[in-house]
């Protein structure tokens, strides 16, 4: 990883962030990106003082155009593009019956349109390197979670468009790995939208006993590390994925039973 250079959109908090410390620790070169200036120079500077190389480009992945300037902005800086990672998005909580529409447009073209856009504008120099494009998707693309219908489908849109990018680029030595954390301590939650589409503000998990962004980022790093194709982390996670596949029915009872007890659960 050392001088490779490595963009990760949404790095200025959770997840992302994390994946900046981890991927500069090894040596890379980072490019992250935010909506906030505030909290991306803010990202900046704490990682410039654990030793990162790290650029923040202001921009929102959700604009075709602010893609472009990413990939500009880093070619500007450090001359290459070697390993990307999708990070940013945004989740919803809302019954479906509830819901204003406009909040899945908003959540898919955030965490579906902004992988797409940021994918593209990056594709020609990772194949010029042979580097790696990253999703970080859910267990959510794998299962749909009720009240979450918009950010299941975003999530599963991301994994049916990586999947068959890996399959056009079998040939040309291009790694494309889906990564699904699991319940992740983050911001996520906190700043999910409602049915009307502003902010939830309160995550209804304990966020102190899920696995930490800083452990989802190590393992992210060894999976592009070995060019892995798929990562799904923790036992639920992992649970989840195989009893979903072979007991399907059986899901659907166990995955409302489990979000109906979530606090102020829409699912009754």
């Amino acid at each position: 990883m050392k001088d490779k250079v490595v963009i990760i959109t949404g790095g200025s908090s959770g997840i992302g962030k994390a994946c900046a410390l981890v991927f500069g620790k090894a040596g890379a070169k980072v490019v992250i990106t935010g909506r906030r200036a505030d909290a991306l120079n803010e990202a900046v500077t704490e990682l410039k003082s654990k030793g990162i190389t790290v650029k923040g480009v202001v921009a929102d992945v959700s604009v075709h155009a602010d893609n472009a300037k990413v990939a500009a902005e880093t070619l500007a800086a450090f001359g290459r593009i070697d390993v990307l990672i999708n990070n940013a998005g945004i989740s919803m909580r809302a019954l479906f019956s509830d819901l204003d529409v406009s909040v899945i447009e908003k959540v898919m073209q955030i965490n579906f349109f902004g992988t797409v856009y940021a994918t593209k504008t990056c594709l020609p120099y990772i194949i010029a390197n042979k580097g790696s494009i990253v999703g970080i998707s859910s267990i959510a693309g794998y299962r749909g979670l009720p009240a979450r219908t918009g950010y299941s489908a975003s999530k599963a849109a991301m994994q049916a468009f990586l999947e068959s990018l890996r399959t056009e680029l079998l040939k040309k030595d291009v790694h494309v790995l889906v990564a699904c954390p699991g319940f992740t301590a983050s911001n996520i939650r906190n700043v999910a939208l409602t049915k009307d589409g502003s902010t939830q503000g309160e995550s209804p998990l304990d966020e102190g006993n899920i696995m930490s962004a800083e452990e989802v980022a190590f393992h992210i790093y060894n999976a592009v590390m070995g060019r892995k194709r798929d990562l799904v982390l923790t036992r639920q996670g992992k649970l989840t994925v195989f009893l979903n596949k072979w007991l399907p029915s059986l899901m659907d009872k166990l995955v409302f039973n489990h979000f109906a007890k979530e606090k102020d659960s829409p699912i009754k």
